[in-house]
């Protein structure tokens, strides 16, 4: 299709149509102009699960769903918490939370699920940890999480998980509100009560779409990522012999499985020409991360994993103004997994081999469920 139809007509599973746009030029050009817009709540935008329109026509949306300055200032408000110097101060506490995991699967023995005691604890602490939300609910989360991104998940079951989670954080907003927290969500609250009332909406949406966002996308990626190098060792030694080469290590394999392509929707708000086709004022438009990740007119060889690449003009985090949030947070939890996990397990394998792992096929991020090793 990227070869031969680049923007094409395409059903979506939610109901209606949209324009697929799968190359790397062009979906670089859909999420970076500003007639391009993210709103949810806009008819023609596109749905890629069942009964997403009552979700979100329910919920007030969090920056994800912004445009222009009503996004640019929703941004700007909570940037702050995610430079590469902030990030940076987070290192050892993250050292020190994959350590521990690593601890545990030692301890145990093996074969242990990678996904139960690595990848998922990983993210999971840190992202609750970052927004003050106790681990101790992880489990309701994690469980919840896994229902919303799931395209199986029954339109009716999906609405009522969303509330489930929406109650939750507004019940911890609520408390941060009478006591306000040195985190994320207690510094929001500070900032919004100086300037006069707290919007608590507004934060249980930007507290969900970080929550979710913030353990989900990077858990399958230590998934995937720990299963492409156990796949390609000659790709491993260089890291391991060489952690200077992590930091690209991790742009490739984000370039790699590009696993999330739900966020980079869009309808447009005028006649626009995307690779020669004219898409029409409302019609609704979906750029395709992965496959533009994979164009071989961005980069050579582009279904080779290359740990050497440089492969920072990548989209996996998406571009223009709703490049991700998190993208810095993520990059330093990869960083780290992966050279701690290599460097203290170095004998590490797949337990049942590539048939026993059960992939994300059904899901809106791809990963895998289950992933038991061993060593």
């Amino acid at each position: 299709m990227r070869s031969q139809e680049p923007v094409k007509r395409v059903r979506t599973i939610g109901g209606g149509t949209a324009w697929l746009v799968t190359r790397h030029e062009d979906v670089r050009r859909v999420l970076s102009d500003p007639r391009m817009s993210s709103d949810r709540t806009m008819p023609g935008f596109p749905s890629l699960v069942p009964g997403r329109r009552a979700i979100v026509a329910e919920n007030k949306q969090a920056m994800i769903g912004m445009d222009g300055q009503e996004h640019a200032e929703a941004r700007r408000a909570v940037i702050g918490e995610f430079t590469v110097r902030r990030i940076n101060r987070m290192r050892p506490r993250i050292q020190e939370i994959v350590d521990e995991c690593v601890d545990r699967m030692l301890a145990a023995g093996g074969p242990v699920d990678l996904v139960r005691e690595l990848s998922l604890p990983v993210p999971s602490l840190v992202i609750c940890e970052l927004l003050g939300v106790p681990y101790s609910d992880h489990d309701f989360f994690q469980s919840r999480s896994a229902l919303m991104i799931s395209r199986s998940t029954p339109p009716e079951r999906r609405r009522d998980v969303v509330l489930e989670l929406r109650r939750y954080l507004d019940e911890l907003v609520a408390e941060k509100v009478r006591e306000p927290a040195d985190d994320l969500l207690g510094r929001q609250v500070a900032q919004q009560s100086e300037k006069g009332e707290v919007d608590r909406e507004g934060l249980v949406s930007l507290a969900f779409l970080l929550l979710i966002a913030g353990h989900e996308t990077t858990a399958n990626m230590i998934s995937l990522g720990t299963l492409a190098l156990l796949d390609n060792p000659d790709q491993l030694a260089r890291i391991t012999e060489d952690p200077a080469r992590t930091p690209a290590a991790v742009e490739e394999l984000l370039r790699y499985f590009s696993i999330v392509d739900g966020a980079t929707s869009r309808t447009a708000l005028a006649d626009i020409e995307i690779g020669g086709v004219l898409i029409r004022e409302g019609e609704g438009v979906v750029a395709v991360g992965l496959s533009a990740n994979r164009d071989p007119e961005a980069f050579d060889s582009p279904d080779e994993l290359d740990l050497d690449r440089q492969a920072r003009n990548h989209v996996a985090f998406g571009f223009g103004a709703h490049q991700c949030l998190g993208q810095n947070l993520a990059r330093v939890e990869l960083q780290i997994v992966f050279d701690t996990l290599f460097r203290r397990i170095p004998g590490l394998r797949l337990a049942d081999g590539l048939d026993g792992i059960r992939f994300k096929d059904d899901a809106l991020v791809y990963g895998a469920h289950e992933m038991s090793v061993t060593w």
